[in-house]
């Protein structure tokens, strides 16, 4: 063996020695936690010294980012898809919590075959964990996002995960483990599931070992509570309540089980935790039947967001309690949209009211008798009217009466059989109405979800396309269209690329987003976004609260940072959004994050203590524009105003006005 030379010797040794050094202090520095808490539904607006102290605290105390957004559609499942990804829905798919999948669900998968399913709808609601695992299993490597997870990069890293609350966001940050062994039973995952099904039946995933022991020496128990909050109806009022009862088992499971054993374990972890208040409360609230004040700012929509405040507040009392943890753990706080009060009649504070076919038309089902306000918007408004415009039949894909054949819907009642309306407001428009276990015959696919809606064409179709868009533009409850590039410009429309909706998602593509109207009754007592109205096609009653609209009540999420990592009393001006997070936060941990599409949010260096080079700067430049498309025949325009920061799109918001005549251009802009 040829020896070396003393001095070189010497002189490697020295240098492994002072490399070793050097990279001391940073391996021997302990990894860091990460915990997102995410309060579905909060408004930024919403926080304050009252009803959210602790929320108001961490803003103080860490970053408070002032200029934040939600990605639209601003729905849960799309955001929960940007939160866990860092990517926006042109990539991961989620294009609402609603979609057109392409296929029946359950139709002859082993997830469907498994959990004794038959073939079902092809507009799925993604909030499930039965659905998730039968989409995911149709496409590549078992995850329909066709994107990495935050969650999924750190398990495989040799971290502890969990994800903890809401049913469907919660199994959208680490989508590959929730499979389906032989049986109706999920395989246990290594990631830690809690939510609404957990203990309640064998179709939802169990928790690992030592997690599951740890649930019930504490006395939490391995049964989530259920939520009593009964949505109402057009006759009776909703909730009078909070979600506060489900939360506290999962805030309990949280502090007394979960993160105490990943302390045990040695390992550092990664935990989202996903608070269904206050937007299940907003939602369901009781304190505003068919009227717009207060709508979502009663008392009842105030006891939902201080109950997400509460389980916040548990959380971080349970981290500052353990020195090891507060010095090592960092909490990123979000919403993963906003919210704002439904209308079913009215379309701008002055109470003009929303023109449509199917408001003439009385709705009877069951023991009520009307269903809907005589000339307000039934559930399933925009089926209904499209199948009309378009001289098709309409039929309801959530229900199948017959075996393999779609509901008949006919608002009218003539034919035999029918319904009057959609039950979920989805529609199926055109061809058979039979459920094909592969595709449909269809020739419009309307994915109902609230504040907006999704059209898909099935097969492309130009006439059709345009025969849509010339109708919707004449429409007043409609707030703004966007066509897929496929079709090239449509006047009167902005592509679905100018709003990150075109890119390598697995899932159908929409053919048109449909943005509904927004308005502000601006009550002198409130921020004038807290006042916020929107057409909405929900089965919800106006006065209960909805999202889903391109409005900056809806993209205005609360977002807020400390910890560690990040900066103390600092507000970040520059535009931020859920699409940033996972990035930043796998910054933090040192763990990469894959990438197959190009619609990524940023690392938001301006808010961490270090950032890559050093110190960043506290201000960043960015920019702020709008773009606008005219129909010539009606002076229709889709205007659009968003923000760059870099090459990033931030998108505050939408409308549809009137641009015809001399001041047509100082009309493109949205009120």
């Amino acid at each position: 063996m040829p020896l070396f030379p003393t001095r070189l010797l010497v002189t490697i040794v020295a240098a492994s020695i002072s490399m070793a050094c050097a990279a001391a202090p940073e391996d021997a520095a302990p990894k860091r936690n990460v915990i997102i808490f995410v309060a579905d539904g909060l408004r930024t607006g919403s926080v304050n010294a009252t009803d959210t102290p602790t929320m108001l605290a961490v803003r103080q105390k860490g970053v408070f980012f002032a200029n934040s957004h939600s990605l639209f559609p601003t729905f849960t499942t799309p955001n929960a898809s940007a939160i866990a990804t860092s990517h926006y829905l042109g990539d991961t798919g989620d294009f609402s919590n609603t979609v057109y999948a392409g296929f029946p669900i359950f139709n002859d998968s082993a997830v469907g075959a498994a959990l004794g399913k038959t073939p079902g709808t092809v507009t799925p609601f993604l909030e499930s964990n039965q659905v998730l695992a039968d989409v995911d299993e149709h496409f590549a490597n078992g995850n329909y996002l066709n994107e990495e997870t935050l969650l999924a990069i750190a398990r495989k890293s040799g971290f502890r995960t969990a994800s903890i609350g809401k049913i469907g966001p919660v199994g959208i940050q680490d989508p590959t483990q929730l499979t389906v062994t032989t049986g109706p039973n999920f395989e246990v995952p290594q990631t830690v599931f809690i939510d609404d099904a957990t203990g309640n039946g064998n179709l939802t995933p169990n928790v690992p070992a030592d997690v599951a022991a740890a649930l019930l020496s504490s006395g939490v128990g391995s049964t989530a509570a259920l939520r009593n909050q009964p949505a109402g109806s057009v006759a009776a009022a909703g909730t009078l309540n909070s979600n506060s009862q489900q939360q506290q088992y999962f805030a309990d499971a949280t502090t007394k089980a979960v993160l105490p054993t990943f302390k045990a374990s040695g390992k550092p972890f990664v935990m989202v935790y996903w608070s269904r208040d206050p937007d299940g409360t907003q939602h369901n609230q009781g304190d505003s039947l068919n009227k717009l004040t207060p709508g979502i700012n009663g008392p009842t929509s105030r006891a939902g967001v201080h109950n997400a405040d509460n389980n916040l507040k548990q959380i971080l009392d349970y981290i500052n309690s353990d020195p090891e943890l507060a010095a090592t753990t960092d909490v990123f706080v979000t919403a993963d949209h906003g919210f704002a009060t439904i209308s079913k009649h009215e379309i701008d504070a002055a109470a003009g009211v929303a023109n449509s076919y199917a408001t003439t038309f009385t709705y009877n089902r069951g023991a009520l008798k009307p269903e809907v306000v005589p000339g307000w918007l039934p559930p399933g408004f925009l089926a209904i009217d499209l199948a009309h415009e378009l001289g098709l039949p309409l039929f309801d894909p959530d229900s199948q009466p017959t075996a393999g054949q779609y509901q008949t819907v006919d608002p009218t009642g003539a034919i035999v059989g029918s319904e009057q309306r959609p039950a979920s407001g989805n529609g199926v428009i055109g061809g058979s109405g039979a459920r094909d276990k592969v595709a449909t015959d269809a020739k419009v696919v309307v994915a109902a979800n609230g504040g907006s809606d999704l059209i898909f064409l099935p097969a492309y179709d130009r006439a059709t396309l345009e025969h849509i868009v010339q109708f919707l533009l004449k429409q007043n409850y409609v707030g703004g269209l966007f066509v897929n590039d496929q079709y090239g410009p449509v006047p009167g429309t902005l592509p679905l690329s100018a709003i990150n909706l075109e890119g390598v998602a697995q899932l159908p593509t929409p053919t048109i987003a449909v943005a509904f109207k927004t308005f502000l009754l601006n009550t002198p007592s409130l921020d004038p976004l807290l006042t916020a109205v929107q057409i909405a096609d929900t089965t919800l009653q106006e006065g209960q609260g909805m999202h889903g609209s391109l409005g900056r009540d809806n993209t205005y999420n609360n977002m807020a940072a400390m910890g560690p990592d990040f900066k103390h009393g600092f507000v970040d001006q520059a535009p931020v959004s859920n699409a940033d997070i996972a990035r930043t936060l796998a910054q933090i941990l040192k763990l990469p994050l894959p990438s197959n599409g190009k619609l990524e949010g940023r690392v938001l260096h301006e808010a961490l203590a270090h950032g890559e080079h050093g110190e960043e700067p506290s201000e960043l430049e960015f920019a702020r524009h709008s773009k606008a498309s005219t129909d010539p025949v009606t002076g229709k325009t889709t205007v659009l105003e968003y923000q760059t920061l870099g090459h990033q799109k931030y998108f505050d918001k939408a409308c549809l006005v009137d641009a015809k005549g001399e001041e047509a251009e100082e009309a493109k802009r949205c009120p």
